[in-house]
């Protein structure tokens, strides 16, 4: 069962004091935008942009790309194409967790690796849990569980459904920004297929509004 989005919103971990979650919307963009410009867009510049689209953005610049990126990542959320879970400590946002619809994130069943098993992907997925990032001194307190927790409370409130994501399997796992197989399991997801050398293809059901 998911948690209730009070729960998810609140949370006291390891004894510091309590951190909150938000869910992405125009009015705290700047707040991303300060997370992500401390990393540089994170990831080569991504802005959290890549499953958004379906192949490489072309012959731009480092500089260029990344300004590109960031630019369409407001442009999508100012669409309602752009979904997400931001967590705070002291007003300040520490960390992210990127959802969306499967249309709007669809770069993942491009890749040979999710076309490997057709038959197990049926029905298909009506949500995509794509990628987790943390400021690097709130790192392991806990963060990414509770954007996880938060992104499900979010999807329930959408309608729910078939819920995948593609968490690691070990921590020195490439595609690391997917977040950690056990933490998904812990959260009620069960494993489909591997994905990759390191990584595994997991999938839960939401029901709405979390009942």
């Amino acid at each position: 069962m998911v948690r209730s989005p009070a729960l998810s919103r609140r949370l006291r971990v390891r004894g510091q004091d309590a951190f909150e979650t938000q869910e992405f919307t125009p009015e705290n963009w700047n707040d991303f935008e300060r997370l992500f410009r401390k990393y540089h867009g994170v990831q080569a510049g991504c802005w959290c942009m890549f499953y958004h689209r379906d192949g490489p953005t072309g012959p731009l610049e480092s500089a260029e790309r990344q300004d590109q990126n960031r630019k369409d990542h407001r442009a999508l959320l100012l669409r309602g194409h752009a979904h997400g879970v931001l967590v705070y400590h002291e007003g300040q946002v520490v960390g992210w967790c990127q959802f969306g619809r499967r249309e709007d994130l669809p770069r993942v069943e491009r890749g040979r690796k999710y076309k490997s098993h057709p038959d197990l992907l049926a029905p298909p997925a009506a949500w995509r849990i794509t990628c987790f990032f943390v400021d690097r001194p709130f790192r392991h307190k806990g963060v990414a569980r509770m954007a996880l927790y938060a992104a499900l409370d979010a999807i329930a409130r959408k309608g729910g459904g078939i819920v995948e994501a593609y968490p690691a399997t070990q921590k020195h796992a490439v595609a690391t920004w997917f977040g950690s197989a056990g933490m998904f399991e812990r959260a009620g997801f069960r494993v489909i297929h591997p994905f990759g050398r390191s990584n595994v293809l997991v999938r839960r059901r939401v029901a709405p509004n979390g009942r």
